[in-house]
């Protein structure tokens, strides 16, 4: 990475304005690829269960990794998170990965890869599921690149989705 000013941390209440801000520029309405639109008081609900994951350049918030524990989902009523969980049996202490968005002028620098390292330290020996478009080819290629694996898919308002688990262990011992 040619920027040596990027910053891989745990998120606080002073990135929550700069991830709503990245969010709301990445929706589908806007040309991206997020299809849903957390509000703040989740996204802070969130960051007090888990570890939420900020990429930052120079004071900005540039990207993203969100997760969300099964206690707190339970309380959304999400009807794709569900369709997730019947397409998949998930270990009943896993947590949903995602949303994750990297800005588009940091796309292309192994952003996502950083932030999902920087959670796996936060959360080893910890079952992760997600789902992705299957026609978003670019996120599809970069969770395949961080070596997590298709495990199912289902269909969601006439569309396809497929869905990724991982368990990756901890390497200290």
């Amino acid at each position: 990475m040619s920027e040596v000013n990027i910053k891989i941390k745990t998120a606080t209440s002073t990135d929550l304005p700069g991830i709503v801000k990245l969010q709301k520029e990445n929706q589908i309405a806007q040309g991206g690829s997020l299809s849903a639109e957390l509000t703040p008081e989740q996204i802070q609900e969130m960051m007090s269960d888990m570890p939420q994951i900020v990429a930052i350049v120079n004071d900005e918030v540039v990207g993203f990794l969100l997760t969300t524990s099964q206690t707190v989902n339970k309380k959304r009523n999400l009807a794709i998170v569900d369709a997730m969980f019947t397409s998949y049996n998930a270990n009943p202490d896993s947590y949903i990965y995602g949303p994750v968005c990297v800005s588009n002028t940091q796309r292309g620098k192994g952003l996502a890869q950083l932030m999902f390292k920087e959670l796996l330290q936060k959360e080893p020996n910890r079952e992760g599921i997600l789902f992705i478009k299957s026609d978003n080819e670019a996120s599809l290629r970069a969770h395949e690149k961080m070596g997590i694996k298709k495990v199912s898919s289902f269909k969601f308002n006439n569309a396809d989705f497929d869905v990724f688990a991982y368990l990756f262990p901890s390497h200290e011992s």
